[in-house]
């Protein structure tokens, strides 16, 4: 989550706007290590959130799970 906020150059604060999340909660999801557990309402907005803003969530593939931005859409 950090990494995809990083992308974007949000703040916490940021994506605590765009997804409805508290910025405590989003503090504490980033501080846990591995993959988010939490009320799955609020890990889906801000997944959603962050998809909207053009990140792609890479699974793991061998080389560990990641995001990049993805490519523009053509029209």
């Amino acid at each position: 989550m950090r990494a995809a906020r990083a992308l974007l150059r949000w703040s916490q604060q940021d994506l605590s706007d765009r997804c409805g999340v508290s910025v405590p909660t989003i503090k504490r999801l980033e501080a846990m290590e591995g993959e988010l557990t939490g009320h799955l309402n609020t890990i889906r907005a801000i997944e959603r959130s962050l998809v909207e803003a053009g990140v792609d969530f890479i699974p793991e593939n061998g080389g560990g799970a990641g995001v990049r931005l993805a490519k523009p859409k053509r029209i």
